[in-house]
C-alpha cells in the first residue's frame, strides 16, 4: 500500500473511533493523525534536505518547542546551540516536526532575497492570521502581497511621517501633564507610575489619530475596548500548561485553535472588536468623503490610502475585505509592539541613570522639540538609544516560514553534518521549515562581539562599534527587529519617528529610576506579545518611580 493510500486508512479508522470520544480523546487521535502525516511528509524530504546536527529530542510530543516557548531568553538558546552546531542547525518541533534556524549573514540574505516565492508562510501561520486579521497584507504571498504592500506605500513614506509626526508630540505631551499631575498630587516630588500602561495609551491613541484620525481618548480616560482586551491576554502571570500545549500543538494542527480555551475565546473576542472599530472608522471616513467634508486632507492618512486603494477606478485595487484585514494589522501592530519597546526604553534608562542623562543631556542642549528631519540627524545619541532598545528587545522572539521549492542555501562558513561532512550550503526540500532567530542574531556575542548583552548605545557612535559580522546583516540598521526583505516591516518609519518623539519629550521632563532600587529585577510577562513585567507584579505591570526634572 503507497503512503497515501495508508494515511487515508489510517485517518478513517482513527476518525471512526471518535464518534464517541472525549475532547481529549478528539486531540490526542487528531494528533496522532497529523504525526503520521508528517512523518511521511518527513520521509519524502529527507532524501533531499541536507541532514544537520542540533540539539535531541527531549520531549518526544513538544521536541524543543515547548521549552523555547517557555524560556526568559530564546535567544540564549539558540545561541548555545549555534556556538554547538554551527550557523545552521536542525531543532526538534512539535509532533515529529523539525525546522532548519539560520544565523549565518549570507545564508539570511539569501532567504530574504527568495522570501513570500521560495520561503512562505506555514499552513497554521496562514490559518491564525487568516482567521483573526483576514486576509491582509501579513497573510497574502507572492504577487497578492506585492500589490497590498503598494498599496499601503504611499502611507509610510517619509513624507506621510514627517506629516503625522506632530501627532507623535502630541500623544507624548498628553502623558506628560497627566504625569506631572500624578507628581503634584503625590505631595512630594515624585511618584510611582506603572509606564507600560502609559505606553499602551500613547501607542493606542497615535495609531487611532495617525492612522484613522479616530481618537480613542485612552489618554484621556476613557475606555477603549480594544485596550480592554490587549490588557487582558496579560493580566495572568503565567497561561496554564493545557494552553501551551493547545497552542503549540494548533501550529502543526490549525484546527486545534478551534477548540474554546481561555486564550481561543479571548482571540476571538479581539478579532470580534477589531472588526467592529475598523467597520465603523471605513464607514465614517468614506461618508466623509462622499459629502465632501475631507476635501482631499485625508489622502495622506492610513485611512485614506485604504480608501482610496478601495476605490473602483483604483489601480492598485483592495476589496472591502482587504481593507479592513489591513486596518485590524495595523491597530494590532501600531499598538502592542511600539508600547513594548517603549517600556523596555525606560526600564533601560532607569536601570542606567548614566545613559539616561547623557540623553537627557543631549535633548536639552538641542533645545527646540525636534522635527521629523532632525530626528534623523540631529540627535545621534537618541537615535543611538532607540536603536539600542530595537537591538535588544526585539518584540519578536523568532519565526518560520516553509519553503515552497527546493533550494540550496549558501553559508558564509562551513557546518557539519550529522555525517561528519562539511559542507558551505545546504539542500533545502519543499516542505521543509525554516527559521530565523530574531533575538538570537541581534544579541549574538559571535555577531555583535563580547559585549552583546550589554546595553551600550555607544556602539552606534564608534567608528568601529559594528562589528564586521553585524554588517553584513543586510537588514535595517542590521538589525532582524524589522526582518528584511520583501516582508520587512511596513511600518518601521512610523515606529522608529513616533519612538523618538515620545522618548525625547519624556526624558528631557522626568528622571526614571527603578521603584525597588537598582536591584531590581524584570522578566518575560506573557501578554499579546512577550511583554516586560518587574518581578513580583502581577500580569505585566513595570511601576517606575517618576519625578520632575529640575535642572
Amino acid at each position: 500500500m503507497d503512503p497515501a493510500a495508508l494515511l487515508s486508512t489510517v485517518r478513517d479508522n482513527l476518525l471512526a473511533v471518535t464518534r464517541s470520544a472525549t475532547l481529549l480523546d478528539v486531540v490526542a487521535v487528531t494528533a496522532a493523525i497529523w504525526a503520521l502525516r508528517g512523518a511521511l511528509t518527513a520521509a519524502r524530504r529527507s532524501f533531499k534536505t541536507t541532514k544537520l546536527r542540533g540539539p535531541p529530542r527531549a520531549d518526544l510530543i513538544y521536541g524543543a518547542s515547548k521549552r523555547i516557548f517557555e524560556a526568559p531568553d530564546a535567544g540564549a538558546i539558540y545561541e548555545a546551540w549555534a556556538k554547538e552546531y554551527g550557523v545552521a542547525f536542525e531543532v526538534p518541533t512539535t509532533l515529529g516536526g523539525t525546522k532548519i534556524m539560520l544565523t549565518d549573514p549570507r545564508a539570511l540574505a539569501h532567504y530574504y532575497a527568495r522570501e513570500t516565492w521560495t520561503y512562505v508562510l506555514t499552513e497554521s501561520a496562514r490559518f491564525f492570521l487568516q482567521r483573526n486579521f483576514g486576509r491582509g497584507i501579513l497573510w497574502s504571498q507572492g504577487e497578492d502581497h506585492k500589490r497590498q504592500r503598494k498599496s499601503l506605500t504611499p502611507a509610510f513614506s517619509q513624507a506621510a511621517i514627517r506629516h503625522l509626526t506632530p501627532i507623535f508630540y502630541n500623544s507624548a505631551h498628553k502623558a506628560k501633564a497627566a504625569w506631572e499631575a500624578m507628581i503634584d498630587a503625590s505631595d512630594g516630588d515624585s511618584t510611582v507610575i506603572e509606564v507600560q500602561n502609559w505606553m499602551n495609551h500613547i501607542s493606542l491613541d497615535t495609531i487611532g489619530f495617525a492612522g484613522f484620525s479616530h481618537d480613542f481618548g485612552s489618554l484621556d480616560g476613557k475606555p477603549a475596548s480594544v485596550t480592554e482586551i490587549f490588557d487582558t491576554f496579560g493580566s495572568s502571570s503565567k497561561r496554564s500548561a493545557v494552553n501551551v500545549g493547545l497552542l503549540l500543538l494548533s501550529q502543526v494542527i490549525p484546527l486545534l485553535s478551534f477548540i474554546p480555551t481561555s486564550r481561543t475565546k479571548l482571540l476571538r473576542e479581539m478579532q470580534r472588536t477589531m472588526e467592529d472599530i475598523s467597520t465603523e472608522l471605513l464607514a465614517r471616513t468614506r461618508k466623509e468623503k462622499e459629502e465632501g467634508v475631507l476635501d482631499g486632507k485625508e489622502d495622506r492618512s492610513i485611512i485614506g490610502v485604504l480608501v482610496k486603494a478601495n476605490d473602483s477606478d483604483s489601480s492598485i485595487h483592495l476589496t472591502r475585505e482587504e481593507v479592513l484585514a489591513q486596518m485590524k494589522v495595523l491597530l494590532i501592530a501600531g499598538y502592542e509592539t511600539t508600547s513594548i519597546t517603549m517600556t523596555w526604553a525606560l526600564l533601560e534608562l532607569a536601570g542606567n541613570p548614566d545613559i539616561q542623562s547623557k540623553l537627557r543631556q543631549e535633548l536639552l542642549a538641542f533645545g527646540e522639540e525636534p522635527t521629523y528631519d532632525q530626528q534623523q540627524s540631529g540627535l545621534p545619541y537618541l537615535d543611538a538609544v532607540v536603536h539600542e532598545t530595537l537591538r535588544v528587545h526585539p518584540p519578536l522572539t523568532d519565526f518560520v516560514r516553509v519553503a515552497a521549492e527546493d533550494d540550496v542555501i549558501p553559508l558564509s562558513e562551513p557546518v557539519v553534518t550529522q555525517s561528519g561532512e562539511t559542507v558551505n550550503s545546504i539542500s533545502v526540500a519543499r516542505g521543509t521549515r525554516i527559521g530565523i532567530p530574531v533575538s538570537c542574531i541581534n544579541r549574538s556575542v559571535e555577531i555583535w562581539g563580547e559585549d552583546a548583552k550589554v546595553f551600550r548605545p555607544e556602539r552606534w557612535l564608534e567608528e568601529d562599534g559594528i562589528p564586521r559580522k553585524a554588517n553584513d546583516i543586510q537588514a535595517y540598521r542590521h538589525l532582524m527587529t524589522f526582518v528584511d526583505g520583501p516582508r520587512t516591516c511596513l511600518g518601521k518609519g512610523f515606529a522608529v519617528g513616533e519612538f523618538k518623539a515620545v522618548m525625547s519629550v519624556l526624558v528631557k521632563n522626568f528622571v526614571f529610576e527603578m521603584r525597588d532600587g537598582p536591584d531590581t529585577q524584570v522578566e518575560l510577562g506573557r501578554g499579546l506579545l512577550p511583554r516586560p513585567r518587574i518581578v513580583g507584579e502581577q500580569g505585566t505591570a513595570v511601576p517606575l518611580r517618576v519625578r520632575r526634572y529640575e535642572g
